[in-house]
């Protein structure tokens, strides 16, 4: 609480009520679901995260002494010049589950470089007792180091300090200590940062952190808890709950867990979320202010940031990732209200998304190589592009939303031929292939084995006009190529070892690989339209063992025929029916409308 204020955030709070006794049982058979729903890591690993980080941070001072004698300090200097670890992410939250990673940050004094980071901590940490894998991203965004110990998965970013020690004692809650430093080494700390200024700013840190966990585990299962995708990530859903927190500061979890789904079903953005009301300080801080910053007014749910650089922690949301959240607000309020009167039980708000049952058309996005750690930067890349194809489609006529499932499919396939590969790369994978090993290919000359990793996207599709005959298709082709030029133009593309294909299917031509067993729906035999192809590929630009020939896959000339009406009901859900009333005047190129629909992603002319 400060001075000016007896109350915690932006405003005050809606209610100082303590809960009721229903909101205390409620309270009590939601953390027994979360326990039955395996979300609480157990006591053994947990003591084997802190042993894993206290060899972590001896091991830090000890980089750091290395590199200190190494620059000419002196073994004074050198054995003073410190080093710290400081962890964010879920485990500084308190709500990470058994598996989780730890996200956590090294502070090194001035004299130690980002080189020295990835030449000198990177080797030792590979020669440390218990360590099984170790991958360093310098290249990234923010640059990490990638690991295992013990079984304890690690993430390392790195930030330098402008000062020549790193005391013990040290805290990160200083904004003066940002000063002089680049820009990777802001975001580095902005993580640990922002996680610190949540819980100071949470009434009761064990009630957060308990509606927390069952928020978190709620969006994982409905398939929305994704930064990269176009929907929340981490940060954001603790901001979220943090707010409810502020605004029923005596409630406890499974009353601020109610609280959650009704307010943000029915939240007011683009307002942005702040926990704290933020202010151009010494530091020119950049704050969320569509006035001074126009680029803010396209931000679609903004939430906030609580520390310097404040930032809006959600701008990948796009107009369909929106509409599904929203849904899903939705779908939780109905369900938190019938757990209250006793007609539901949490167990069904915990219910696996139905993305893979939901829509009849979806795209495939195929990211492929012939190597294992070349396909991990290869996906990562085309995966951090989707949301830019999500937001082209959302402009095509007639197309409702394009919903981004929020991970992709990794599969390995080894292949005997040329032609298994790039089939494998269209994917095409064959009962004979899908059954191959790896010994089965040993020795054997043109063999390899083909990493793919493969991407949802399901496309809604507005219903029939009354009235309407004939056929219509929907043409997709400018915003699927569009994206494969876009993705092509990473500067580490290489068109002889990466393949990307983009195309359409049904839903009965799902794989299996996307359901869990005896989930999948019986598959109906369809007739076969005359003329028609079996897929639709954008750019079917397959990895290759060796060069191609000049004439590709993408040279020839694509065309689908597939028929097919939508399986949208005749009545839209009032906020998407919404949505395509408000995109009435956005037009695309686009072609005659009619009885069916045919996915089309390639040029093709109109009939």
């Amino acid at each position: 609480m400060t001075a000016e204020k007896d109350y915690l955030g932006v405003t005050p709070p809606i209610s100082t009520m303590e809960s009721n006794e229903r909101e205390k049982e409620v309270t009590m058979t939601l953390m027994e679901e979360l326990r039955r729903q395996n979300t609480f890591e157990s006591e053994e690993e947990a003591r084997t995260r802190e042993i894993v980080l206290g060899r972590v941070a001896a091991l830090v001072k000890k980089f750091v002494r290395q590199v200190s004698i190494a620059k000419g300090l002196s073994e004074q200097a050198a054995n003073v010049a410190g080093g710290k670890i400081f962890t964010f992410g879920s485990y500084r939250l308190g709500v990470h589950g058994p598996g989780s990673d730890i996200d956590t940050l090294c502070v090194v004094p001035k004299h130690v470089s980002r080189e020295d980071f990835f030449e000198v901590f990177e080797p030792m940490l590979k020669d440390l007792e218990g360590v099984t894998e170790v991958s360093g991203v310098p290249e990234a965004y923010v640059p990490i180091v990638k690991t295992k110990i013990s079984g304890i998965p690690l993430d390392f970013l790195m930030a330098r300090l402008a000062l020549s020690s790193i005391p013990d004692d040290l805290s990160l809650q200083d904004d003066n200590l940002l000063r002089n430093l680049d820009e990777r080494c802001v975001r580095s700390l902005g993580g640990s940062r922002v996680i610190d200024e949540i819980l100071r700013l949470v009434p009761n840190v064990q009630v957060f952190r308990d509606a927390l966990r069952c928020i978190k585990l709620w969006a994982q299962r409905r398939a929305i808890y994704s930064n990269v995708n176009g929907f929340l990530g981490g940060v954001a859903w603790a901001l979220l709950v943090a707010r409810i927190c502020q605004l029923y500061p005596n409630a406890i979890a499974g009353a601020i867990v109610s609280r959650f789904f009704i307010i943000m079903y029915q939240w007011s953005w683009p307002q942005p979320v702040l926990l704290k009301q933020i202010e151009d300080g010494p530091l020119q801080v950049r704050v969320w202010n569509p006035k001074l910053y126009p680029a803010d007014r396209s931000h679609r749910m903004p939430i906030i940031t609580p520390a310097y650089p404040a930032m809006c922690s959600t701008h990948n949301v796009t107009a369909s990732t929106q509409i599904i959240m929203t849904e899903e607000f939705k779908r939780g309020a109905d369900i938190v209200d019938k757990v209250i009167v006793g007609s539901a039980t949490w167990s069904e708000l915990f219910a696996k998304h139905d993305f893979f049952h939901k829509y009849r058309y979806y795209l495939q996005v195929i990211a492929s190589t012939g190597n294992a750690d070349l396909q991990i930067k290869w996906s990562g890349t085309v995966e951090s592009r989707i949301r830019q194809l999500v937001m082209k489609l959302e402009y095509v006529d007639s197309l409702i939303l394009a919903h981004p499932f929020i991970r992709g499919f990794e599969q390995v396939s080894y292949c005997l031929s040329e032609d298994e590969v790039r089939a494998v790369a269209e994917g095409e994978i064959s009962d004979s292939v899908a059954g191959r090993k790896k010994e089965d290919i040993e020795g054997k000359e043109g063999a390899g084995p083909v990493y793919s990793t493969t991407f949802y996207i399901g496309l809604a599709i507005e219903p029939k006009p009354t009235g309407a005959t004939g056929p219509r298709r929907l043409d997709i082709s400018y915003p699927t190529t569009d994206f494969t030029k876009l993705v092509k133009m990473w500067e580490k593309y290489d068109e002889a070892t990466m393949g990307i294909v983009v195309r359409h299917i049904k839903s009965s031509g799902l794989p299996d690989n996307v359901f869990e067993l005896g989930e999948r729906p019986p598959k109906l035999v369809q007739k076969r339209v005359k003329g028609s192809s079996k897929s639709s590929n954008t750019s079917p630009d397959m990895p290759n063992k060796r060069q191609r020939s000049s004439q590709s896959a993408s040279d020839l000339p694509l065309k689908v025929t597939e028929n097919g009406a939508s399986n949208l009901p005749s009545s839209l859900p009032p906020v998407v029916e919404n949505y395509a009333k408000d995109r009435s005047e956005i037009r695309t190129p686009h072609l005659p409308f009619g009885e069916n629909v045919n996915v089309a992603t390639s040029a093709v002319a109109a009939q």
